[in-house]
């Protein structure tokens, strides 16, 4: 691919640092011996476009016998994205769907009006034990799009777009970025992708999308003289034209979009324009009222009383 060149910002220039809006350093949680990075939401950012939820899952390496186990739960007015650098998920839903998520695939599951999945590592991979890393996130629907039906779609890695040449490879996960599309629909204008960098590689980031971040996964960047690790969100300003040097083997999701139509209630696994639908998806959940998911009937996890 033929990648834009270099011209600014200029490395080293204080006014081109200003091009950071925020650096949010993720809250850790231990689940267990599995721990969860959350970025977003934080105390100064609720959304970037449409992304509410960003949480590094991992690394973690399960012992033999062990795994991931999220007992069936409920969401309602968001989709959630999945993607893996390493291990394996298996998926159940509601809808009836049911398969695993290996690393550079992506897994679409959009609420709606109400969806029910889990999340657990299969009886043969607990064998042995396995290492699990990878993003979740989620993605706050559109007010026209919060009570749609709901829905699943699963995308290998050879269904992705993928950029690569002068040390960068860069697979879109959703939307489009650097003019490949993604088959990964969100009735949102936003974009989504993985992009890998060797040192010394150079990735322009345009201001096409009014809200744009870059989380580093791993390895050091710099951007306009400012050096940056493993672990930390950068939120831009709209606007300015952003180049992140490599400084190291690097690993980077970008993510955003256009900004969301109003900002959103969160409670547990519900995300809502509106308190009155929230209070509602609680009560359907205390209730019983939400669709089981087969395959996975005899465990789930109860409303939380205490939130």
């Amino acid at each position: 691919m033929s990648w834009l060149t270099d011209k600014d910002p200029i490395r080293g220039d204080a006014k081109s640092c200003d091009a950071i809006e925020d650096v949010i350093i993720p809250r850790s949680h231990d689940l267990g011996g599995f721990e969860v990075r959350r970025a977003l939401p934080a105390a100064s950012r609720q959304m970037v476009g449409p992304f509410i939820f960003f949480d590094q899952m991992g690394p973690a390496q399960f012992l033999a016998g062990k795994g991931i186990d999220v007992r069936p739960h409920p969401h309602i007015g968001l989709a959630t994205v999945s993607f893996l650098f390493d291990g394996e998920m298996f998926h159940r839903d509601s809808l009836g769907t049911a398969l695993s998520i290996k690393p550079g695939e992506v897994n679409l599951m959009t609420a709606g009006r109400g969806i029910v999945h889990s999340e657990r590592t299969e009886p043969q991979l607990r064998v042995d034990g396995q290492n699990l890393f990878g993003i979740q996130s989620w993605m706050a629907l559109p007010k026209s799009h919060e009570e749609s039906d709901p829905g699943f779609s699963h995308h290998s890695t050879s269904d992705l777009p993928r950029l690569e040449g002068e040390g960068k490879r860069v697979s879109v996960i959703m939307g489009t970025v650097y003019g490949a599309t993604s088959p990964a629909k969100f009735p949102h204008a936003s974009f989504y992708a993985e992009a890998v960098l060797a040192p010394g590689a150079i990735l322009p980031l345009d201001p096409d999308y009014d809200e744009r971040a870059v989380y580093v996964v791993s390895g050091r960047i710099d951007i306009a003289g400012q050096s940056f690790e493993g672990g930390q969100l950068l939120v831009f300003k709209p606007g300015d034209r952003i180049s992140i040097l490599a400084e190291t083997n690097a690993r980077l999701m970008l993510l955003g979009g256009e900004p969301m139509d109003g900002p959103r209630h969160i409670w547990w696994n519900f995300v809502s324009s509106s308190q009155e639908r929230i209070d509602a998806a609680k009560e359907d959940w205390r209730q019983g009222r939400f669709d089981i998911v087969p395959g996975d009937e005899q465990e789930f996890i109860p409303l939380p009383e205490n939130r």
